[in-house]
């Protein structure tokens, strides 16, 4: 199928919170790691989430060039063009614009959408993420409020962060004086639901904070609340009724338990966010093609090396399938395996 629609989005985020699953939303840097996630969610028969980092999408745009714009552009529209060929649903993200970056990534490719329903084509992404995590409440606020707005005009969601994931994410790390963010208050989240809720129509989803941290831990290290994600959701429900509860993203879930990740859903996850472990599933079958086939990979001795084992295309290959593997992992933690809406 095509890249999922405004509508079709809606309709996974509303059937993963009514049927506790959340879907995975798998970063992505490369054609190759783009193409191993659409493999993954096809072979799981589970929809999905494919996102673009501002340094992910540097690092596509070419290290000659380093154009974030220009790099989830072209991944963007890749996707586009062999989404058809998979038998699931597929929305596009982009993930973590700080507030240093909204001018010069989140609101461009806004704009780029904008072109394009104006040409009377899809969206180039489905959603965007603000991250405001480390301004005040209040100026995080008022930052997302004006950028929903746009969002919505163009049938885009907003994702925003109330509260700080702890460790780093694509070059940002999260400070001591920062460790009082870690777990979103209920207050805060009543708050947000206030005033994201004010935008008629918009469809917005919130990163709340329960301890979880970015980067890469042995299961059982990162220490969860889970529970916070309940006290916030009941909040808002008692103040502004059962339909103001929350769409709710889990990041940093990397070293989680399964009963952890589990009870997040049970209480509004519907997206979880993996970057951390297919970056390794993918780089660990490069390894062992590499040290399996040391003398046919380099020209060991005045050897001239075996071209069958060297050319890139090979290991390429196995570490596309090796992170397909691992979102197909994802998938079944997440209890998104089987539940597409692709009816082809």
């Amino acid at each position: 199928m095509p890249v999922a629609d405004h509508a079709t989005y809606c309709k996974m985020l509303r059937r993963a919170q009514e049927n506790r699953f959340a879907y995975p939303a798998i970063n992505v840097s490369s054609l190759t790691t783009a193409n191993a996630v659409l493999k993954g969610l096809a072979e799981s028969r589970s929809d999905g989430i494919i996102q673009v980092s501002t340094g992910g999408a540097a690092f596509a745009s070419g290290s000659s060039v380093k154009d974030m714009v220009l790099g989830a552009i072209s991944l963007a529209e890749h996707v586009h063009r062999v989404a058809g060929r998979y038998p699931v649903h597929v929305a596009l993200h982009t993930d973590h614009c700080h507030p240093q970056h909204v001018e010069g990534f989140l609101l461009p490719l806004v704009e780029e959408t904008e072109r394009r329903r104006r040409a009377g084509l899809p969206n180039l992404f489905n959603s965007h993420m603000f991250d405001g995590s480390t301004l005040p409440l209040k100026e995080n606020l008022d930052t997302s409020v004006p950028l929903l707005e746009r969002c919505a005009a163009s049938e885009l969601i907003l994702e925003v962060e109330v509260g700080v994931v702890g460790g780093e994410e694509d070059g940002v790390k999260a400070g001591a004086e920062h460790a009082s963010k870690l777990y979103t208050t209920p207050e805060d989240m009543l708050e947000t639901a206030r005033r994201l809720g004010e935008v008629r129509g918009a469809v917005f989803l919130l990163a709340a904070t329960f301890g979880n941290v970015h980067g890469v831990y042995k299961p059982g290290h990162v220490k969860l609340k889970p529970s916070i994600l309940k006290d916030g959701q009941d909040a808002v429900e008692r103040e502004l009724g059962p339909e103001a509860r929350f769409f709710l993203v889990f990041h940093g879930g990397s070293g989680s338990l399964p009963e952890e990740i589990h009870e997040a859903i049970d209480y509004g996850v519907v997206k979880m966010n993996i970057d951390t472990d297919t970056q390794y599933a993918f780089t660990r079958a490069v390894a062992d093609h590499i040290f399996r086939n040391y003398d046919g990979v380099l020209k060991v001795d005045d050897d001239v090396g075996d071209k069958k084992k060297y050319d890139p295309r090979v290991y390429l290959g196995m570490a596309e399938g090796a992170m397909a593997r691992r979102v197909q992992e994802a998938a079944r933690a997440l209890r998104s395996e089987g539940t597409t809406l692709y009816r082809g």
